[in-house]
């Protein structure tokens, strides 16, 4: 200190640090009344503007509560000077983590808003907020007044070593980038490996990407693994899809009157029941005659992939209601076995008759 503290000075400080004290606490309440308000209106930069506010503000009216009163003290150049170089630090880290949490929102509702499901790629999010911190990091070291040029040398030379050690790690990083980039895959799409697993995207993160099945299990898949193997993605082009069931009538039946009962029956399906494509024209195909029946295959519509299996339901089950009621028959599988007589092979067993065995009876005595 230059100076003796008087009780004056003590007195002007600590009005100072309470008079920033309940600015903050101002502060907060009129924001979180501003948020609420927010949350009203269509205009998403009203929401980001009071989210950075509700931790800045409050921060920096702390700090500079706490700056006044350090101003009110007879402290000397060089403990004044540290004061005010922690208080702008504080300032400025906080500002830093407001940053990298607000950027890294937006890309994620970006993501979830392009996928249109409750799934992320959190890779972009979590690349987002490590570089966000980072920057923040040197601008604060620097604003200190440490030197960054030995710290960015010394992480250029021990980038190599880092990379070398983790190779594995970022090959999975690199490829879900490249996944991501290339929009063969997004969060909420639904693929099938050549593997055999199947599902739902629900993230893509920096190592692997996490599907759901259908069951609710998840599938954990290195990003490697994932941009290296055959996949079927039944999201893309477009989201709906068509699907086919294979049916059989007996050769007595009238197939056209068959396809048009088919066609209603399908037009019914996609009409009333949820997951369908109301649009989708109907669809009959005779294809096969077999055994025992005409095969022949309908075509229908379904929203996305997970659709098909109630829409396959309630076709079947209206289709065959249908028919009955039209005596339309569906004919089980079933053989004509014709026995052509002959020699019996002398290697194979022959039944005997009952004159057979009779003959070979000894003749009784007399």
């Amino acid at each position: 200190m230059t100076g003796d503290l008087t009780l004056h000075d003590g007195i002007t400080a600590g009005i100072a640090v309470v008079a920033g004290l309940l600015a903050a606490v101002l502060l907060r309440v009129i924001l979180r009344w501003l948020a609420e308000r927010a949350l009203r209106t269509r205009w998403i930069g009203d929401d980001i503007i009071v989210d950075i506010l509700r931790t800045l503000a409050p921060c920096a009216a702390v700090a500079a509560g706490v700056a006044v009163g350090a101003a009110a003290l007879p402290l000397n150049h060089q403990v004044r000077h540290t004061v005010n170089q922690t208080l702008v630090a504080v300032v400025m880290l906080s500002a830093t983590f407001t940053a990298a949490r607000v950027i890294s929102g937006l890309i994620r509702t970006v993501t979830q808003s392009r996928s249109g499901v409750a799934g992320q790629a959190t890779i972009f999010v979590n690349i987002t907020r490590i570089t966000v911190l980072a920057m923040g990091f040197l601008v604060i070291l620097e604003t200190l007044g440490i030197s960054i040029a030995p710290l960015l040398t010394a992480l250029g030379v021990g980038g190599l070593a880092i990379a070398l050690a983790m190779r594995d790690t970022l090959a999975n990083l690199f490829a879900g980038v490249h996944i991501l980039v290339s929009k063969t895959v997004q969060p909420g799409d639904y693929i099938r490996l050549s593997s055999g697993e199947e599902g739902y995207v629900v993230d893509i993160n920096w190592r692997n990407t996490v599907v759901e099945q259908l069951s609710n299990n998840l599938v954990i898949i290195p990003n490697a693994q994932l941009a290296g193997t055959n996949m079927t993605n039944f999201s893309r082009p477009e989201q709906p899809l068509t699907v086919t069931v294979q049916v059989g009538v007996g050769y007595d039946s009238d197939l056209e009157h068959v396809e048009k009962v088919t066609n209603e029956v399908v037009a019914s399906v996609m009409r009333d029941v949820d997951g369908a494509v109301p649009d989708h024209e109907p669809a009959v195909r005779f294809h096969t005659f077999g055994d025992s029946r005409i095969g022949f295959t309908v075509i229908l519509g379904v929203g996305e992939y997970s659709d098909k299996y109630r829409i396959k339901h309630e076709f079947i089950k209206r289709l065959h209601q249908r028919y009955r009621a039209e005596g339309i028959r569906i004919p089980a599988p079933a053989r004509t076995v014709s026995l052509q007589g002959g020699d019996a092979d002398p290697l194979i067993p022959h039944p005997r008759t009952p004159s057979d065995t009779a003959a070979d009876r000894p003749a009784p005595r007399r």
